[in-house]
């Protein structure tokens, strides 16, 4: 039997207003379990430190209703950590901390993972590089150690974290730049490099202030350049006489790269609601205008960099076109 015309209209109108409440049900998600971030480095690497600062602001300011727990998946370049974030699919329970090198490694090595399994929440910072000697070393400039490695014709040793990593790709440049050819020397960890160069077993790297700080306070290391459009603008005293503002840029001497940074990204699992994105995205953004992490970004010398939706979709589709180029003319590429 046909409705009355009244009672199909207080049924449309329900229907419309319950259809309105919905979208507000679904922006008001939150967190009902701990969330875990999974660091894709081992205990007290660069990512490590970028995470538990996030956690620590995070737990601290209660800007999450539930614990933080902080799990290391180092293994195969950090590639464990996304790969475990592909076998996790639709949990919104999980984040991954890492930098441009989740979405560079695929390019490289068959890792286990494509890019696309995991859902980009932000970068949060980007680090600066320098490079480095060994302070008992008889270079005194970026231009004496560029001189040394062109006589030395293969022979100048110049250290960094794992093969094809950040520093591998930045001594790329350095030598493509300069004309000079050196030999690669790998190691497990941006902080083990630095314990090496300081020990004197190779004779240069390239990496960020915050691993080799405290040698250069102990007086092992020594900062020749910075991989910057300009000087570090930190004018306090850190070794010695010097600060960071001290340190010449790189191009300064004559080693034309312009600009070295390393971004630090935050990853959602796939498949996830972007309702439930956009919660995570909120929460990184309170996270970056605490004071204890703007005091981090200062300690370790990080750029404050935050991109998140179109502009951090075309900031990593840039990042890979550029390195693809690199990659390719390295024969690093992936072949399928």
């Amino acid at each position: 039997m046909p409705q009355p015309l009244a009672t199909l209209a207080k049924v449309a109108a329900a229907a419309l207003a319950a259809a309105a409440v919905l979208p507000a049900i679904a922006a008001d998600w939150k967190p009902t379990r701990p969330v875990e971030f999974i660091v894709t480095s081992g205990p007290g690497g660069g990512t490590d430190q970028f995470a538990r600062v996030v956690q620590s602001v995070v737990q601290k300011h209660k800007l999450m209703p539930v614990p933080v727990v902080v799990s290391n998946k180092s293994g195969g370049a950090g590639t464990e950590g996304l790969v475990a974030a592909k076998g996790s699919k639709g949990d919104p329970h999980k984040l991954v901390f890492s930098t441009n090198l989740a979405y560079l490694m695929p390019m490289i090595t068959r890792v286990g993972y494509s890019i696309d399994d995991v859902t980009p929440v932000a970068i949060m910072a980007a680090d600066e590089f320098i490079l480095w000697s060994y302070a008992e070393g008889p270079y005194k400039t970026a231009k004496d150690l560029i001189a040394a490695a062109k006589a030395k014709n293969g022979s100048f040793k110049m250290g960094g974290a794992q093969s094809k990593d950040t520093d591998h790709i930045l001594t790329r440049q350095v030598e493509k730049a300069t004309g000079v050819n050196v030999t690669y020397v790998p190691f497990k960890s941006g902080g083990e490099v630095a314990v090496q160069l300081a020990g004197g077993h190779v004779e240069a790297n390239t990496n960020n202030p915050s691993e080799n700080i405290s040698h250069w306070r102990a007086g092992k290391v020594r900062p020749l350049c910075v991989f910057a459009k300009q000087r570090l603008p930190m004018k306090d005293k850190v070794a010695g006489d010097m600060s960071w503002n001290d340190i010449p840029t790189c191009k300064e001497q004559g080693i034309a790269v312009d600009e070295f940074r390393m971004p630090r990204t935050v990853w959602a699992m796939g498949d996830i609601t972007p309702e439930q994105s956009e919660y995570f995205r909120k929460v990184m953004a309170q996270v970056r205008e605490k004071p204890e992490f703007k005091e981090w970004l200062q300690k370790g010398l990080q750029t404050d960099m935050f991109l998140t939706g179109t502009e951090l979709a075309r900031y990593i589709a840039n990042d890979k076109a550029n390195h693809k180029v690199q990659f390719s003319q390295d024969g690093w590429l992936l072949k399928d």
